[in-house]
């Protein structure tokens, strides 16, 4: 390496020192009165091998060169690099253009398939048309489920009767009934004491709905006080399948109240129907929910909120008052189910992505409630009164509803008030991705064999 490359390389990299390096016009910088040593022999690029510690510029307290040292501690942090309000407008007009082209990609073809001979078409296209049958005998075993789990529903009504008569008061608990309840219980609690399993007085269990919905984790968060007054009236809950001719499959629940003081209805019904075909990944696909209408008494509407607002008329000056209503949260929204957008980009045209984001998560929401009611609180109402499902419903969250913390998350970030106690608290189990819902129809064919 000649001389000049020499002073080019250390230049690109001490561009402070490259003056009294190489000592040329070339790469002028007023002279310091520091001079390095150099020798006029075969002149090589300075390296940490063969430049010593103690020649160097930084050792001789001179300002540290303009190339940073690359270092973990000068990394930027991963949350910052990726956050677009501290992106450069060049950098973020890139990533912009990055994800837009990335976005485009999606769903085209990368021309391979186009790119077979004839035959090999041929062969592709014979095994779309297995795919056919395949999916019309998946079709056939989703129905046929359905209606073995009508078979079963039909079993268990008398069941649901003989549990209606003892929480209403209307029949008495046999001594064999009690019995084998306090076995269930010293099972789950050894330390449990039996009752005597003597026959009981009929005794009505007071808000025994309105407890077991509470204790369920998502319904929990949108009954309201206001609304518990209501739900103090709830008789039963009661679960009920579609006719096999009807026009789509689908079920309903229906909610049994007492007369009170909010609505003139005895019955609020609410419908899930399912597409006809079931979905690409082989369950029953939700098409849309329908709602009992409900006829309020007078200023008893749980799903407003009245306010008094004072007006005053701008030609005579006089004021009056005016009583607006506005929306607000109650468990009673359930029966007015949001409608899903329609069919075709044409129609979702007229609605922002964020207000069609909004609208996609009530409806995971709403049939994520309507599956719950269907296959758990109905079918074990006393465990989740008691709360004992709390601890199956936590149980069964996802491990991808959970984020991993780093060691400098977990630690120091928090004040524990008391660090002897661990307490865990339940949290709410995200709703199924997109509108088929897997629980919905999602039967396990192991159940199937086994039913």
């Amino acid at each position: 390496m000649d001389r000049n490359s020499a002073c080019f390389t250390f230049a690109r990299l001490f561009p402070d020192f490259r003056q009294q390096i190489c000592g040329s016009s070339l790469f002028y910088l007023p002279i310091m009165s520091f001079n390095v040593p150099i020798a006029h022999g075969d002149i090589t690029a300075p390296t940490p091998q063969n430049t010593p510690l103690t020649h160097a510029p930084i050792a001789a307290g001179l300002s540290r060169p303009t190339v940073p040292d690359i270092s973990e501690d000068n990394e930027p942090a991963e949350d910052e690099s990726e956050d677009p309000a501290q992106l450069t407008g060049a950098q973020a007009a890139m990533m912009g253009l990055v994800q837009g082209r990335l976005a485009d990609l999606v769903g085209k073809s990368s021309g391979y398939i186009e790119s077979l001979p004839i035959d090999v078409k041929k062969s592709v296209e014979a095994l779309k048309g297995v795919q056919v049958k395949q999916n019309e005998l998946q079709n056939q075993y989703k129905r046929e489920c359905l209606e073995l789990e009508k078979k079963y529903l039909e079993l268990q009504k008398p069941l649901y009767e003989r549990r209606n008569a003892i929480i209403s008061g209307a029949a008495q608990a046999t001594a064999e009934e009690i019995e084998a309840g306090s076995q269930a219980s010293l099972k789950d609690d050894p330390s449990y004491t039996p009752l005597p399993s003597d026959e009981a007085a009929p005794a009505a269990i007071p808000e025994f709905w309105l407890t077991a919905l509470r204790n369920h984790v998502g319904l929990s968060e949108i009954i309201t006080e206001r609304d518990a007054g209501a739900l103090k009236n709830l008789l039963d809950i009661r679960l009920s399948y579609l006719p096999s001719d009807s026009q789509k499959p689908g079920f309903k629940i229906s909610f049994i109240f007492s007369p009170n003081d909010y609505f003139d209805n005895d019955v609020l019904d609410k419908t899930y129907l399912y597409q006809e075909e079931v979905g690409y990944t082989g369950d029953f696909v939700y098409d849309r929910a329908i709602g009992t209408e409900i006829k309020w008494k007078e200023d008893k509407d749980l799903t407003k909120e009245f306010e008094i607002k004072k007006q005053r008329n701008k030609n005579t000056n006089r004021t009056r008052l005016v009583r607006k209503a506005r929306p607000t949260d109650s468990f009673f929204n359930f029966f007015l189910p949001p409608v899903p957008p329609p069919e075709g980009e044409d129609a979702n045209e007229e609605m922002d992505d964020d207000e069609l984001e909004e609208l996609e998560e009530k409806l995971e929401m709403d049939y994520q409630i309507g599956e719950d009611l269907k296959e758990k609180i109905i079918p074990r109402a006393i465990d989740y009164f008691t709360g004992k499902a709390l601890e199956y419903d936590v149980m069964d969250e996802d491990e991808d509803d959970f984020d991993e913390l780093d060691d400098e998350d977990e630690d120091g970030q928090f004040d524990d008030e008391d660090s002897d106690s661990e307490v865990e608290f339940p949290r709410r189990r995200g709703p199924p991705k997109g509108r088929g819902g897997s629980s919905a129809g999602a039967v396990n064919p192991e159940e199937c064999k086994q039913q």
